[in-house]
C-alpha cells in the first residue's frame, strides 16, 4: 500500500465531477494532499467548499500556458507532485456517413483527450523527473472503437498506446496505470440509458491497482474485455462497437 501512503501530492485533471471528482474524494480519505483542475468557475467553486484542504485550480489544458500556471500552483502549495491523473476528456458522437461537418471541432476533442495528457505528462516529467504515478483515464473503448464516436475511440486508443510505451520507457520508477472504465454514470454520460456503473465504484478499483502496481484497472465489464478480444474478437467487437 506504499503507492497510497498518507501526504501523496496528487493533481487530477477533470477533477470536479465524475470520475475525477470521486477520484479526488478517494484520494483524500486516503490521505493524500490534492490538487483538481477544470474550466467551470462554479463547479471549482463547489469543489473547495466541500473539501477546504484540498486546491482548485482553473485550468483548460489543451493551452499551454495553463498548464504552466497550473504546475506552478501545484509546486507554490505543495513543493512536488507524487502521482499525476489524467482525467479530462470529452465524448463526441460523430457520423461520417451522414453529415459533412462530421469533423468539426475534431482539432479541439482530439487536444483535450490525445494530445493535452501527453504534454501535460512531459511538463511533469520534466519538472519532476520520478513521480511515483502516471495515471491515464482511457476507456473500454480505447480496444474496441464505437461505431457512434469513432474519433472518441481513435484518441483512447492513441493514448493507450502512449501509456504502454511510456510504462517501458519510466518504469519501475515510476507506476504507469491506464484505468480503462466501463459505462459509468457521469455526467458525460446523463443521456445514455442501460446500466452505469458508480464513479465511486471506479474509482476504487483505480486506487487499488495503484496500490498493487498493477499496468492496467479494468472496472466492472471491462475486465474480461481483453481476454475475449483474444478468444472471440468478432463477436465482442460487434457487441461494444453497437453500445
Amino acid at each position: 500500500m506504499a503507492m497510497l501512503e498518507s501526504g501523496r501530492v496528487v493533481l487530477i485533471t477533470g477533477g470536479t465531477s465524475g470520475i475525477g471528482l470521486s477520484l479526488a474524494e478517494a484520494f483524500l480519505n486516503q490521505g493524500a494532499a490534492v490538487a483538481v483542475c477544470g474550466r467551470s468557475s462554479a463547479a471549482l467553486d463547489s469543489f473547495s467548499r466541500a473539501h477546504p484542504d484540498a486546491i482548485a485550480i482553473q485550468a483548460d489544458v489543451t493551452d499551454p500556458e495553463a498548464r504552466t500556471r497550473l504546475l506552478d500552483a501545484v509546486a507554490a502549495r505543495f513543493g512536488r507532485l507524487d502521482i499525476l491523473v489524467n482525467n479530462a476528456g470529452t465524448f463526441v458522437e460523430r457520423d461520417f456517413s451522414s453529415d459533412p461537418d462530421a469533423a468539426q471541432g475534431l482539432e479541439q476533442e482530439v487536444a483535450l483527450n490525445l494530445t493535452a495528457p501527453i504534454q501535460l505528462t512531459s511538463e511533469v516529467l520534466t519538472r519532476w523527473p520520478e513521480p511515483a504515478a502516471i495515471v491515464f483515464v482511457t476507456s473500454g473503448f480505447a480496444l474496441v472503437s464505437p461505431t457512434r464516436a469513432p474519433t472518441y475511440g481513435a484518441a483512447k486508443a492513441g493514448l493507450h498506446g502512449f501509456a504502454e510505451g511510456l510504462r517501458r520507457q519510466i518504469g519501475p520508477k515510476t507506476h504507469v496505470l491506464e484505468l480503462l472504465p466501463t459505462t459509468t454514470d457521469t455526467p458525460m454520460n446523463a443521456d445514455m440509458a442501460g446500466k452505469k456503473m458508480s464513479p465511486d465504484v471506479v474509482a476504487a478499483v483505480t486506487l487499488k491497482a495503484l496500490a498493487r502496481r498493477r499496468p492496467m484497472a479494468l472496472p466492472g465489464s471491462v475486465k474480461v474485455l481483453p481476454a475475449m478480444l483474444r478468444i472471440t474478437p468478432r463477436t465482442i467487437t460487434r457487441a461494444v462497437a453497437r453500445m
